[in-house]
Parts: C-alpha cells; sequence; structure tokens
C-alpha cells in the first residue's frame, strides 16, 4: 500500500512541475533559515555549560546608587570573596578575576613583543572552581606564588612552539617578568571567559590585598556545595553589609548604614548563575561583550515564523488545487476508496514533498552557512557526527509534512463523490476563508519584519550621525603608548610635524569605549554622606580638550602656562548639575586617590565642558571629570584628511624608529564608536536578510495562488474580453481580491510592529521617534511587492487570446 502511495505522489509531484517547484523551495527556504537560526540559538543557549558543577558557580553582581549615579556591576569588592568563603560553610570555593586589558608580552630571550588582547589577574582557585584541563603543570599550585603565569594551549605554541614551557620566563609590559607554571586548554569559544588566554597569579597585584570595601574592581565568582540554594544564601548579603561595609562607611562618611540608605543611596549584592551571564547580564565591568536573550527571543520567533510562513504556502497551494484533484476523489470513492486511505495518501505526498524540501533546505543552509556567520558574528557549525541533530531532521521533515499536508488531505478527502462527479460541489467556499485568512497572515509576519527592519536602521543611522559631543571621525589611535617609555612626548611632538596631524593627545581613556574608574568627590568642607557625587575620573594631558573637539561651556581647558592645573580638574555639565553649583569654576572638592581611601587630594575646578556621550547612547550622560595625569596608554592623532594611508606608514615608520622591537597597533576613533553597537548592526542585516526571504517565500505562494486563480477564471477572462474588458480591467479585477487581503495584513501588523519595535527603543535613552511614515512606507513596500507577483500572472492571463479559451466550451 506505502508503495502505491508513493508511486501516486511521485506522479502528482511530476505532472505538476510548477506548483511542485513552488511548494519545494518555499519550503526549503523556510526550512533552511528555521535551520540556521536554530543553529544561533542552540550556541547562544549552550554558553558556559561545559564547565564541570557549572549549575553550582553563581557570580556576585553589585547595584550602587551613591552620588547622583547609579552603577549596575559585573565586580565586588577584594575582601567579599574570601570573607565570604570563611564565614559560610555553604561556599565550597571561591575565585576572583581582575581585568587587566592587552599588553605586550615576550619571552625573556627574545627582543620583539606580541600583542596579547585578554591578560587577566586569577585567584589560584581559578581551577578549583572552574574546571578548565591543564595540560601542564599543576592546577594546585600553578597560580599560587607570585608572578607566575599559567598559559593557554594557543599561547604556549605562540610563544615556545613545541618547546615545554614550563619554568621559562615572559616578560609582560616590558617590565614585569612571570615564570610559566601551567598550561591549560583554550577556554571554549561558548563561554564569557573565551579569548582568556593568559592567567597572571591574582598575588602579583597588590590591589588584590587593599581590603577596601568600598572599591569594586574583581569579578567574583562562588562555587555553591551541593543543596545549597542561591536564592536562600542571597539573604545573608545583609549580614555583610551590616558586618563588614557599615563599619567602612563610617570611617569614610561618617554615616552608618542606615543614614546611608535613608538618603535614597544604597549598595545590593545579588548572585547570577554562571549560565546566565553571556544572556541575561550586561553590567559595567563584564569579562566580555555578552549577548542578549531578547535577540535569542527574537531570531526563535522570527524561525517559527519563516517556517509557518512556508507551511502555510502549502496549504494554500494545496487547497486552491482542490478543483483539479475533486473528480480523482470522487472517482476514488465511488470504486470503493475509504475516507482514511485517502488521507493517508495526501499526507503521503505531502511528507515527501516536505523530505525533499528538507534535502534542499540543508544544501541551502550548508552553502549560506559561512555568511551567516560573518553576519552574526558567530562560529557555529553543522553537528553532522551528532546522532540526534539527524534524528531532529528526520523527525522535523516528517513533523512538517503533516503539519502542512493535514488540512489539505481531510480537506480533500471529505469530497461527497456524487457532487464532485456532477460539478455541484462548492469547492471555492470550502477554503476559500482558510486561505485568504493564511495569506493574511503571512503578509502580518511580513509587514512586522518590514518595519522592525526600517526601525533598526534609522536608530543605527541616528547613532552614526548624532553629535555626540566629540571628534570620532579621523581620529587616530596608537596602541600601547606605554611601549615608547620615556619618549612618548618626542614621538606625539615628531608626528605633529607630519603635514595631515592637526592635534595629538596622550591618553588611556577614551569615550568609545572608556576606561571605567569611578571615584567619589566631595565639597570641601563638606563630607557628608548626602554631599558626595560619584564620577569618573580621566587622567589626560593638557591637549586633551583640544584634540577630542569637547566644547567649553565655563572656564577653561588645561594650559602650560598655569603650573597650578596640576592641582586643577575639569568636569562636565551633568557634574556639575549633581553638584549644585550655578558657577562651578574656583570651586574647590576633594577626592582619594586609592582604594583604601587614605590618599587625599584636593582639586580646583578651573573648567566645565559641555556634556559629551562618553558612554553607550543606552545610557544618560553621567558626572565625569577630567586631571592632569600622566597616563600613557594611548596617542591620539586628529588628521585633517588627506593620503590616510601615507599618513598612518609615516607614523609607523616613527614607531619602529623609537620603539625598536614593540609591535605597531592602531585602529580609528569611528570603528571603537561603531563596534559598541555592533551587535545592533548585526540583529539589523539579520533582520532585513529574513525579511527578505519572509517576503520571497509569501510572494512564492502569491505567485502560485494568483496562477491557480488565473487557470480557474480563464474562461470568465475570455468572456469579458469578448464584451470589451481592456487589459487593465482584467489585471484590476484579478488583484483586487489580493489586494485586500494585503491592507487587511498591513491594518493588524502595523500595530504589532509599533508595541514591539517601541519595546526595542527603549533600551536606548537616546533613540528615534516612531514616525507615522515608517509604517506607511512599510505598508505600500508590501502592497507594491504584493501587486508585482500578482500583476504578473493577472497581465499574462489578460493577454491571451480569448477564443483559445472559449473553444473549449
Amino acid at each position: 500500500m506505502l508503495q502505491n502511495y508513493l508511486k501516486i505522489a511521485w506522479r502528482n509531484l511530476r505532472n505538476h512541475k510548477f506548483y511542485s517547484f513552488l511548494n519545494i523551495f518555499g519550503l526549503a527556504l523556510g526550512l533552511a533559515s528555521c535551520l540556521l537560526i536554530t543553529l544561533y540559538v542552540i550556541d547562544e543557549l549552550s554558553y558556559d555549560k561545559s564547565f564541570g558543577h557549572a549549575e553550582r558557580i553563581y557570580r556576585i553582581n553589585a547595584d550602587i546608587r551613591f552620588g547622583g549615579a547609579d552603577m549596575s556591576l559585573a565586580v565586588a569588592p577584594d575582601p567579599l570573596a574570601f570573607t565570604l568563603k570563611k564565614d559560610y560553610p555553604q561556599i565550597e570555593q571561591v575565585v576572583r578575576l581582575r581585568e587587566n586589558g592587552s599588553q605586550l608580552v615576550r619571552r625573556a630571550e627574545a627582543a620583539e613583543n606580541l600583542k596579547e588582547e585578554h591578560v587577566v589577574y586569577a585567584d589560584s582557585t581559578f581551577f578549583k572552581v572552574f574546571s578548565v584541563p591543564m595540560l601542564m603543570g599543576d592546577a594546585e599550585k600553578a597560580l599560587k606564588d607570585p608572578h607566575t603565569v599559567v598559559i593557554s594551549e594557543t599561547d604556549a605554541a605562540k610563544y615556545f612552539g613545541a618547546e615545554n614551557p614550563i619554568g621559562k620566563a615572559l616578560i609582560v609590559d616590558n617590565s614585569q617578568t612571570y615564570t610559566v607554571t601551567g598550561v591549560m586548554q583554550d577556554i571554549p569559544a561558548q563561554s564569557h571567559l573565551r579569548d582568556m588566554n593568559m592567567l597572571l597569579s591574582m598575588s602579583s597585584t597588590e590591589e588584590s590585598r587593599l581590603g577596601g570595601w568600598g572599591s569594586h574592581n574583581f569579578n567574583t565568582y562562588l562555587l555553591f556545595r551541593e543543596g545549597v540554594d542561591p536564592v536562600q544564601f542571597e539573604k545573608n548579603f545583609e549580614t555583610v553589609l551590616q558586618k563588614y561595609t557599615a563599619k567602612w562607611l563610617v570611617s569614610f562618611l561618617g554615616a552608618s548604614l542606615d543614614e546611608v540608605r535613608k538618603s535614597g543611596s544604597y549598595l545590593r549584592y545579588t548572585l547570577i548563575p554562571l549560565t546566565d551571564i553571556h544572556l541575561h547580564s550586561d553590567r559595567t565591568s563584564e569579562i566580555n561583550v555578552n549577548g542578549n536573550i531578547q535577540y535569542v527571543y527574537i531570531f526563535a520567533v522570527v524561525a517559527l515564523f519563516l517556517l509557518t510562513i512556508a507551511c502555510v504556502n502549502f496549504m494554500n497551494l494545496a487547497t486552491a488545487r482542490s478543483a483539479n484533484r475533486a473528480k480523482e476523489v470522487g472517482v476514488r470513492k465511488a470504486l470503493g476508496s475509504e475516507r482514511s486511505s485517502l488521507v493517508s495518501q495526501f499526507l503521503t505526498e505531502s511528507v515527501m514533498l516536505s523530505f525533499f524540501s528538507l534535502a534542499l533546505a540543508v544544501i541551502l543552509a550548508y552553502a549560506a552557512l559561512p555568511y551567516f556567520n560573518n553576519l552574526a558574528g558567530k562560529q557555529v557549525s553543522f553537528p553532522i557526527q551528532k546522532v540526534w541533530f539527524w534524528a531532529a531532521l528526520l523527525l522535523t521533515g516528517g513533523a512538517v509534512g503533516m503539519l502542512a499536508g493535514s488540512y489539505p488531505a481531510f480537506f480533500l478527502s471529505a469530497f461527497k463523490p456524487l457532487k464532485v462527479l456532477k460539478n455541484s460541489v462548492e469547492l471555492q467556499g470550502k477554503g476559500g476563508y482558510l486561505r485568504n485568512g493564511l495569506v493574511v497572515f503571512q503578509f502580518v509576519i511580513s509587514v512586522m519584519l518590514i518595519v522592525g527592519t526600517g526601525v533598526i536602521y534609522r536608530q543605527l543611522n541616528f547613532i552614526q550621525t548624532k553629535k555626540l559631543g566629540f571628534n570620532k571621525d579621523q581620529m587616530l589611535i596608537v596602541n600601547d603608548a606605554y611601549a615608547l617609555n620615556n619618549q612618548v612626548k618626542s614621538f606625539k611632538e615628531q608626528v605633529m610635524r607630519i603635514p595631515n596631524v592637526e592635534s595629538a593627545t596622550v591618553t588611556s581613556f577614551l569615550p568609545t569605549p572608556s576606561s571605567r574608574t569611578d571615584h567619589t568627590f566631595f565639597p570641601v568642607g563638606q563630607m557628608e554622606q548626602d554631599k558626595g557625587i560619584n564620577m569618573q575620573k580621566w587622567a589626560v594631558d593638557y591637549d586633551f580638550v583640544k584634540t577630542m573637539g569637547l566644547q567649553i561651556a565655563n572656564g577653561r581647558p588645561f594650559q602650560e602656562e598655569f603650573p597650578s592645573d596640576s592641582a586643577g580638574i575639569v568636569i562636565n555639565e551633568a557634574a556639575a548639575k549633581v553638584l549644585g553649583y550655578a558657577d562651578p569654576v574656583g570651586k574647590r572638592i576633594f577626592g582619594y586617590e586609592d582604594a583604601a581611601l587614605t590618599q587625599k587630594v584636593t582639586y580646583t575646578i578651573i573648567g566645565v565642558v559641555k556634556n559629551f556621550h562618553f558612554e553607550s547612547l543606552k545610557k544618560n550622560i553621567g558626572a565625569l571629570s577630567l586631571v592632569l595625569y600622566r597616563s600613557n596608554g594611548n596617542v591620539v592623532f586628529k588628521l585633517s584628511g588627506g593620503n590616510v594611508a601615507q599618513t598612518v606608514g609615516q607614523v609607523e615608520q616613527l614607531w619602529k624608529k623609537m620603539a625598536p622591537g614593540q609591535p605597531f597597533s592602531y585602529r580609528f576613533m569611528d570603528e571603537d564608536f561603531n563596534q559598541v553597537y555592533r551587535s545592533e548592526e548585526r540583529v539589523g542585516k539579520i533582520f532585513i536578510t529574513f525579511a527578505v526571504i519572509s517576503i520571497i517565500i509569501g510572494c512564492l505562494g502569491l505567485f502560485g495562488l494568483s496562477a491557480y486563480t488565473a487557470e480557474r477564471r480563464t474562461k470568465e477572462i475570455g468572456v469579458r474580453k469578448v464584451l470589451g474588458a481592456s487589459v487593465a480591467n482584467i489585471v484590476t479585477l484579478l488583484s483586487k481580491e489580493f489586494l485586500r487581503l494585503i491592507i487587511i495584513a498591513i491594518v493588524i501588523g502595523i500595530p504589532i510592529s509599533w508595541f514591539g519595535m517601541n519595546q526595542w527603543l527603549n533600551d536606548f535613552a537616546y533613540h528615534v521617534d516612531l514616525a507615522w511614515w515608517m509604517f506607511v512606507a512599510a505598508g505600500a513596500l508590501a502592497i507594491t511587492i504584493a501587486l508585482l507577483t500578482v500583476s504578473f500572472q493577472s497581465i499574462k492571463a489578460a493577454l491571451m487570446n480569448p477564443v483559445k479559451s472559449l473553444r473549449s466550451e
């Protein structure tokens, strides 16, 4: 019986090549898109799950409101980790990590440095918390001693080749010697700790032992014992605050914890599961740029929509062509076929078509995978060696075939043989409402994707063109200026002689993205806790304001002719507002230079710069201060244009002359700025890609339906033409039914898309407004696409010779 079903199914597919192609290709597009997005979602959901006992590892987050600033931090104070381990037996182990940024590294005997992008300080307990396999060395002792380092297998090959690196020396930052005590396996790419190829022993930095309860600098992880409920454990943080932080507040502010809270300020610690960090955490001082669970949800819904649209196409075309198979059903029933056997036959055809589509979908997805990886910034691959992958594909193919073919099968098999054979069955009415509803559903989704794409790209254009309050174009950043040692000033002056260079500044602090250094300041003589202001403090030189293009709102910038500027400070308008000064110039404030809060420094405000966006546009502009201090992280040059490549070449020649053996590394500030919004840019590109695919799939179905409609009404068209109807009249007649459905889809889709995009824009403190014309444009585009699709078949039918269609009567 099955063999007979397959034979009939193959015959029908072969005899109706046009409709078979539309069904197979449309379904394949939907399946291929769904497959790619599913691989993306699986990759995103797998982060940090490869670590042993990952379900028992949690990170401590800090939420702070103080001095006019709200901070959401992924870091905690340095004493907190081991204090918790000492006081609470529920904790099996703890580890702290501190990001050290990029560093220049070389073997002790080598002449040239290599740039290491992701150097991190780590406690010796790292391998007890994170089950990263140690390939060489003893995990128990590897990071215990000061100035020891554990490197990844990638770094071992990079620095030592085939040699055994254990016991050998690496020079970090051209100044500190570290002994290699271990080689670990590369941390998986699906981890928020990815790219950590070099772990320096935490005991090498004095900042790990200062004991400051107010200085938050360490990513802190807890490994709980079996059976401990982390939600219940969070309640212990209040005890910690009362026992330890309260004492620090009294010594620092002279105020109790309760008094601080009564003023509206607070400090809260919470826990986040390790496996939630990548998708659910976007805090300051994250170790890596994380993903976004909203985008995972969005892509999953898009995948479901695309697959649904493809299934809708199948159902539409199958029910639309029911007239062509009505007599077949009538004859089979008259000859004794039961309805169940007819259902089985039609489902067999549907499943066969589904598997043809699935095979084509796998080919399409495999071919598109490199493009998709580039689009999504991923390295996903087909898990072809996994049994579950092939099992899932087979189940999907069968399920899609059954789902897409279920309604047509029951619809066709329900025909009454007597009425069918007498041509008295109402075929159009039986499936018409469903087909119309499915067409509307398809274009509702298409309209939503079109609107979403438009809003995302308009927001990205807004970000690119918004006046940020600083120069970002033609700004050349030369990295690792500390490699020049005492020649930084000379290097800056010599580069300034190059014709295309307008100005230059030496600093570690840039607005795209910035290095965050939060400090608390008080007006002189007013160290009450409600008088404090929390703001960032950037170390800059005399030329920073000029080079960065900052505007002075009051007072003046730093000037070399004023020696007293070494004790001066420039603040932004946001800081002046929090301080409550109508005229801040000449006012004195003080703060502390160290985490232990022992080195008090007083500054005189000499100027106020206009607010500029030194953080993402997702955040409001906060308080910021500039102080004169040597900070040789980067040398930034403002270029006037001209031959940029030639200018960079001249700068590189000077670098190699003044810093032999040090790698020359540069970037442009607009590239840094764009990197901040890379995820939104990728979402926009993915959106437009799948919006186009959804429209293509929808148009394939619409094309098939319009072809069928024209075929069904051939004789009517012939009569109308004989009676004098023009081509325009015929095209209008055949198009208006579909146009009505598209307008209904627009009316439904626009409010849904407005709500969804309004929610997305709320993530930005600065964003575009949802203008009415954006929705009108989306609707007009949907109508245009639909009319172009339908008009092809309508014009073809209208131009047909009426004699041919009427001769068969």
